[in-house]
Order: C-alpha cells, then sequence, then structure tokens
C-alpha cells in the first residue's frame, strides 16, 4: 500500500481541528504524524495557523482519498469563505512516489514553504523528492535557519490542550 503525506493546517480552534483531523484520517488507514508547528499565516493575513504533515498508509487511490480529505474538511466546517480563517486545510502533498501533473503530484513547493518542509523533514527525513530525488532533510538543511526561522515547534499533537 502507498504512503501518503497529508499537510494539516488550522487557525480556527486549531488545536480540536488538528486532533479531529488525526482522528479522521486513522479512519482511513495507519497515520504517523509529525509535531505540531505554529508559523504566521501565509502574507500575513489572519492569525497564527499550527500545522502539522502525517503520514498515512492506505489503499484507497489519489481520487477517493482526496474526496475523503474534502469530507473531513467539511466535517470540520471549512467554509472556504475568508481567506483569513481556516477551519481545517487538508493537502495531499505526496502520494507514495507517484508523478501526476493533473493531480498536483508531488504538490508544488513541497520543499520550499517552510510549514510543510519543517514538520515533513522531522517526520521523514529521508523521504526523496520524487521528481528532484532530494532528500527533506537535505531541502530544509539547504533552506538554512533563517528559511524556518518562523516556526515555533509545540510538540505530539495528542498533547495539544
Amino acid at each position: 500500500m502507498p504512503e501518503a503525506f497529508v499537510g494539516i493546517g488550522s487557525n480556527v480552534d486549531p488545536q480540536r481541528a488538528l486532533r479531529a483531523a488525526v482522528a479522521a484520517l486513522e479512519r482511513l488507514g495507519t497515520v504517523r504524524c509529525s509535531s505540531v508547528y505554529r508559523s504566521a499565516a501565509v502574507g500575513g493575513v489572519g492569525v497564527d495557523y499550527l500545522n502539522i504533515v502525517a503520514a498515512l498508509t492506505t489503499s484507497l487511490s489519489v481520487a477517493a482519498l482526496r474526496d475523503a480529505l474534502h469530507a473531513i474538511e467539511a466535517e470540520a466546517g471549512r467554509r472556504r469563505l475568508d481567506p483569513a480563517a481556516c477551519e481545517l486545510d487538508l493537502d495531499l502533498l505526496l502520494y507514495g512516489v507517484r508523478v501526476d501533473a493533473g493531480e498536483r503530484l508531488p504538490r508544488p513547493k513541497l520543499f520550499t514553504l517552510p510549514f510543510v518542509l519543517g514538520p515533513l523533514a522531522e517526520l521523514a527525513p529521508e523521504l526523496a523528492h520524487p521528481l528532484t530525488g532530494e532528500s527533506a532533510r537535505a531541502a530544509r538543511q539547504a533552506a538554512g535557519p533563517a528559511a524556518l526561522a518562523a516556526l515555533e515547534k509545540l510538540g505530539p499533537v495528542r498533547s495539544l490542550a
């Protein structure tokens, strides 16, 4: 079964949203999670986000997994009305080594967005980018400390209050 990597973020009751998202993913397969990281909203609009990356071993196809992720977002109340408020955002980052531009796999900017790269490199440091072969650890080192300075590591998702 392929291992899919999912980026999870929220800035509306984010502790509850992240815990609920992980519980929902656990109904789809085996889940491993990075630590939780706090980061500023992209573009500085809105309150800070909490982000994690989850590795999900699942028998679902890409299409079925995307449908399940959208259903989890909807269950969390995601409305997509206010760009400054996000109840829950689930992004399929990788699906095994699949490369598919139409499916946006791997996710564009996978190794350049700090709120994705930080948790991903923690969770799967030897994970190779399917297009470049670069490991998550190498991408994190290449980004340098300044690129990831805005991330605050908070600890495991299950320990969130």
